[in-house]
């Protein structure tokens, strides 16, 4: 039998049987098909069956598919790595766990696998409990257990969210360039999305976000302090004009995803601090950074009980597993000696700060584990030419910009030198200087100027003319 397919039929996907046509390749009348074996199967191809029986069908392609139109032409999300002695382009922590530590988390498996024939806690409640635990200094408040979410990365904490809050109908705002899940999961779980653009120097406008709010009346809108990929921190007031807007719309939820919160600088506030006054008010932490436990997927919300009710409606029965739950809970019980490489880490970020900046780059403040740096006249040059020298950065598809991740100290003298070799031989260049963008610590201190609501042919807010590809 033959099958067409309901799509364009651009090509086969990688190791699908023959290029073309909508059924099974055959011969002349009568003989076996060209190329054959001595039973008649082409290369690839199943032998060809009995008298009787159906042949094989040729596998669709994606275009061919009946995927949602929406998803048509979307690629997946992933940063490819590259075989080079140097990586800092995923922003994960660069220590990996101590010996003890290592020992501990296995002891925590094993003990897990003696009850791996049972589902596990569908509730999480014992992780809940130590989450809300960790997070109590931060937030200057005593958080309960009801009032904490965990699953699987932060991704599935934004997805669970989107589930809940938006869907077909409903819209999601954010602030390009930022974290690009946002938008994808957005679009993943039939949300609008309705993107705004930051300020030249990445920053925040509260003005122009409740302005934003009102205009577009969003399900959900989504902040990120630290922001990914430009390290940008938000004064508590942006995230309390557009709680307060939302609550004069009536329209939905404010979630702010704190993915790098442990490496803000010091006197850089947390939105958890906010909980107790705003209602709407959701805050999105991961242990794969400043834990240093990527490879385990855990992502965690605080929020009022509220919220935490309606995930529950949305999230997978038994969404983490019992080893997840237990590697969890190891890894906080071991937060002190975990966090104690967050220092390691931001003095490295403050390095590259520092010297970036003597090297004439622009630079952008940072309150997380990377940074954003430029402006070139190529991006793209410049990126290739680290490359070259064996280092790979982030191109984040922002004109003029690359990201770094702070790595190791070796790592991190590696691509300085590598910088400066870059910009001496002239390889590419750097943009005459521009206004240097405004470090959010001392901006909040400043009164807030009204700005226009809608971008005009004139404005100079950066645009992303790339797909932007984050990292969790």
């Amino acid at each position: 039998m033959t099958t067409t397919g309901s799509g364009s039929g651009s090509g086969p996907a990688s190791g699908a049987g023959p290029a073309s046509g909508a059924g099974p390749v055959t011969g002349p009348a009568g003989g076996s098909p060209r190329g054959s074996g001595s039973d008649g199967a082409v290369a690839g191809w199943p032998a060809t069956p009995a008298a009787g029986r159906s042949r094989p069908v040729r596998s669709p392609t994606l275009d061919e598919l009946p995927l949602r139109d929406d998803l048509r032409g979307m690629v997946p999300y992933g940063a490819p790595q590259l075989d080079v002695p140097v990586l800092l382009n995923t922003n994960e922590n660069p220590h990996p766990p101590s010996a003890g530590l290592v020992d501990a988390l296995g002891k925590a498996a094993s003990l897990a696998a003696t009850e791996a024939n049972r589902y596990p806690d569908r509730q999480a409640e014992a992780l809940r409990a130590d989450l809300a635990y960790y997070l109590t200094p931060d937030a200057g408040f005593g958080l309960r257990t009801d009032q904490v979410w965990a699953a699987n990365g932060s991704n599935e904490v934004l997805q669970q969210l989107c589930q809940a809050f938006g869907g077909p109908g409903r819209v999601a705002l954010g602030y390009e360039p930022s974290y690009s899940m946002h938008r994808l999961i957005a679009v993943a779980t039939a949300t609008g999305w309705a993107g705004e653009r930051r300020e030249p120097d990445f920053t925040l406008d509260p003005d122009a976000v409740a302005a934003a709010i009102h205009r577009h009346r969003p399900s959900l809108v989504f902040l990120a302090s630290p922001n990914n990929p430009t390290g940008t921190a938000l004064p508590l007031e942006v995230v309390l004009a557009a709680c307060a807007a939302v609550g004069e719309t009536g329209s939905g939820i404010v979630v702010v995803d704190e993915a790098y919160a442990e490496f803000r600088r010091a006197g850089v506030p947390s939105a958890l601090a906010l909980l107790p006054s705003q209602p709407r008010l959701v805050v999105t932490r991961t242990m794969s950074k400043a834990f240093a436990l990527a490879g385990a997927r855990i992502g965690y919300l605080a929020a009022h009980p509220a919220v935490v009710d309606a995930l529950q409606l949305v999230r997978l029965p038994y969404h983490l597993s019992t080893f997840t739950q237990a590697v969890a809970r190891t890894a906080l019980a071991h937060a002190d000696e975990l966090l104690a490489t967050v220092e390691a880490v931001k003095a490295q970020r403050d390095r590259l700060v520092a010297e970036l900046t003597g090297l004439g780059c622009a630079v952008a403040p940072s309150d997380a584990n990377f940074v954003l740096f430029g402006r070139f006249t190529d991006q793209r040059a410049a990126w290739q030419g680290l490359l070259d020298a064996g280092v790979l950065v982030r191109d984040v598809g922002l004109p003029g910009w690359l990201r770094v991740t702070a790595g190791l100290a070796g790592e991190v003298d590696a691509f300085l030198t590598a910088t400066r070799a870059l910009l001496a031989e002239g390889a590419t260049a750097l943009a005459p200087p521009a206004a240097a963008p405004t470090d959010p610590a001392s901006a909040a201190a400043a009164p807030a100027t009204a700005r226009p609501a809608t971008a005009t042919s004139t404005d100079a807010r950066p645009t992303v003319e790339l797909p932007y590809l984050g990292e969790e």
